[in-house]
């Protein structure tokens, strides 16, 4: 792209209505496979439609990402995501806790789904949240309820809190910037292998280790 993105400044404590209309132009964008820089509780993220291909391939472009890294996505709901992915008791448990929060699930594709191999680079696994960021939802939500939720910096350097640091690397490369401040935690979510048995601490982020062991009732895997 030769112009700079449209950039969308909100409110996240503005009236649900008012949020709508301002983000709405974003979420269709992102639903038709554009890309779209947004805040969440944990980083600023990359949304685009996880079941474009040809979205995922620019994402990747984008993000100078190789394409064996697994793109996660983010629901606006538990509900949303069974789309994707087929949740286990203990998946269930975690997301009844966790969510929405930064907390991401590491579950199998659901049997019957059909998304591009470069979602979830041929593992037949993608990682899941439903973020704790107001704006976030009703974003994801007004864009079909499910987005990319990977990070909106280009690989191997700072991922962004603020959307001008996402702007810092993104300008020029993406078609909106929602912008509603510093992501409130600053840090990367957790990160949990429910297709590993036992369940594998793969990043510990927001969310300790112990608090998911506690409600797991069992040891999370190194």
């Amino acid at each position: 792209m030769s112009a700079g993105p449209a950039v969308v400044r909100v409110d996240p404590g503005a009236p649900e209505a008012e949020l709508r209309k301002l983000l709405r132009r974003a979420a269709e964008a992102a639903a038709a496979g554009g890309l779209v820089v947004y805040p969440t509780d944990t980083l600023y993220g990359l949304g685009t439609n996880p079941f474009l291909e040809e979205a995922l391939e620019r994402l990747f472009r984008v993000k100078e990402r190789p394409p064996d890294r697994p793109v996660p996505v983010l629901g606006s709901s538990a509900e949303a995501l069974e789309r994707l992915v087929a949740f286990t008791p203990e998946a269930r448990r975690l997301a009844e806790r966790f969510w929405p929060g930064p907390l991401t699930l590491i579950l199998p594709v659901r049997p019957g789904t059909r998304v591009p191999r470069l979602l979830h680079a041929g593992t037949g696994r993608i990682g899941v949240r439903v973020p704790g960021h107001r704006v976030a939802l009703v974003l994801i939500e007004e864009a079909g309820g499910v987005l990319t939720g990977t990070s909106a910096n280009i690989h191997r350097r700072p991922p962004a809190r603020t959307a001008g640091e996402a702007l810092e690397q993104l300008d020029g490369r993406v078609d909106y910037v929602v912008d509603a401040g510093p992501a409130p935690l600053g840090r990367p979510s957790t990160v949990v292998d429910l297709t590993a048995e036992p369940p594998r601490l793969v990043r510990e982020g927001a969310v300790p280790r112990g608090e998911l062991e506690r409600v797991l009732g069992r040891r999370l895997a190194p």
